[in-house]
């Protein structure tokens, strides 16, 4: 653990200086994107590039040096904002996007992924259709209650091995992400970053499961069937030609008392939305609030403390390593500096490089559109971070949470739901995403690439999304407000 370790006590001394978005996050940054141009995106689209090139194209130069490569794409923003942007502005932008959101981020994802790793699934079960279709379904509902980090974390090695002795596994980790690393996490503020936010900006914690349910339930369920009938299929056809790694055996689980840690992860979460001291510290023109600080430390001190207490015998079963979370943490870091711009340009509106990608969210009786709103959020929350993103369109759609929850509850039914369920678009739409990926790379899944997996994403998730978007978001939609 040496070198983590160390890296974990910098973090916890930095951590004193954390917040998460509570406030609003571009008025906090102040970075005005009002006269940026787009060349200010083409960082972004160029690690984006990488990300998804790297892989198939250079993937010794890649694997050795991405860290390096996201750093230089990051340091083609930094540097020009330091330089061109009032320093007030540039500087408060990007202590806010490395303190206040990066890094509960990655907290958040280490303490999920370190105390997960503690618990081990013993023996094996054989990935038949039904069994692997349950385990999926299982995991769905982990997800709202976790967090699709901590359900991908918990259910991603037990269905691999599952499946370690089946010819076509692919597509069981392809749908693991479709439904617990996204989908699955729609229905609780605890499921998904953008949700949390939701949460934080006045969003009433059950109102995400009325209102979202039908539609979730519509997506799992028809989700649910496409992948029965495609491993049924490819189960027949393949038979058992390959010898079982990993023999079927009874199965239990260890390590349960990781999930009071888990538990101390949710209330630290919770802390954030429920208690306001109205105490803040500033930083570079930042404030971050107190609740939020603590909420912080909880969270990688339950990680940390996972470290100690979880057996460590139960970590190299579960074949436990840093390598996806440390590729997480890299390429994130990134993103998320690549995106402020992007992010400032989106949420100048109609006076910034593309106000014609916000004007389509407008019918023209000034009421919302909300196909565009779940459209929209839901492509920009494929490649960006699903969490700005939708606090860009819940800020478009006024920011009024009362309004929003009333009268424009489809509104934000449709915002909600496009960044949650288009997270699984890409790769890089939602952090899980990734560390599934890595993970299953790591225990020797042939992944696809970048833009393999989209193949997947379009021909399997688009057209539910569509069915979505007349069931719940066109005018007149049969329904709309369930």
């Amino acid at each position: 653990m040496g070198r983590f370790g160390r890296l974990a006590a910098i973090v916890a001394l930095v951590v004193f200086g954390l917040g998460a978005a509570a406030e609003p996050a571009f008025a906090a940054a102040a970075l005005d994107g009002r006269g940026m141009s787009l060349l200010w995106c083409l960082p972004f689209a160029g690690l984006l590039l990488c990300i998804a090139t790297g892989p198939v194209f250079y993937p010794h130069l890649w694997e050795h040096h991405y860290g390096k490569i996201a750093a230089f794409w990051a340091a083609l923003v930094a540097v020009p904002l330091l330089v061109l942007v009032p320093t007030d502005q540039a500087l408060g932008a990007l202590v806010f996007t490395m303190l206040a959101e990066y890094l509960p981020f990655i907290i958040l994802i280490f303490a999920l992924y370190t105390i997960a790793g503690g618990i081990l699934v013993t023996g094996n079960i054989h990935g038949a259709p039904g069994t692997n279709t349950a385990i999926l379904a299982i995991g769905a509902v982990l997800a709202s209650f976790v967090g699709t980090t901590g359900a991908s974390m918990i259910m991603i090695r037990p269905i691999i091995r599952a499946n370690d002795d089946r010819v076509h596994n692919v597509h069981v980790v392809v749908f693991f992400i479709f439904i617990v690393s996204n989908c699955g996490g729609a229905l609780t503020p605890l499921g998904d970053p953008p949700l949390f936010v939701g949460f934080l900006k006045g969003v009433d914690f059950f109102w995400t499961t009325r209102a979202l349910f039908t539609e979730t339930v519509i997506v799992l369920a028809a989700l649910l069937a496409i992948f029965y009938g495609l491993d049924t299929w490819l189960y027949r056809k393949e038979g058992r030609v390959k010898p079982d790694p990993t023999p079927d055996s009874r199965v239990g689980v260890k390590g349960l008392e990781m999930l009071a840690l888990i538990g101390v992860v949710v209330a630290a979460i919770l802390l954030r939305g429920y208690w306001k001291p109205g105490i803040d510290f500033k930083l570079a023109g930042v404030a971050f609030p107190l609740q939020d600080i603590i909420s912080n430390a909880i969270m990688l001190a339950g990680g940390l403390a996972s470290l100690k207490l979880a057996n460590p015998i139960f970590r190299e079963q579960n074949g436990f390593s840093w390598g996806p979370v440390k590729e997480v943490a890299k390429l994130f870091a990134g993103i998320f500096i690549c995106i402020v711009p992007v992010i400032a340009i989106l949420a100048a509106g109609r006076n910034g490089a593309l106000a014609p990608l916000v004007a389509l969210v407008t019918n023209p009786d000034g009421t919302p559109d909300n196909v565009m709103y779940f459209w929209l959020t839901g492509a920009l929350s494929s490649f960006l971070d699903n969490a700005p993103t939708y606090l860009v369109f819940f800020e478009l759609a006024g920011g009024d949470p009362k309004v929003l929850m009333g009268p424009l509850g489809v509104t934000l039914a449709a915002i909600s739901t496009g960044a949650v369920y288009m997270g699984a678009n890409s790769y890089i739409g939602n952090a899980p995403n990734f560390m599934v990926y890595a993970i299953a790379k790591d225990m020797g899944v042939k992944m696809p690439s970048f833009f393999g997996y989209m193949v997947w994403s379009v021909a399997i998730l688009i057209p539910i999304f569509v069915v979505v978007t007349l069931l719940f978001f066109v005018r007149g939609a049969p329904l709309a407000g369930w």
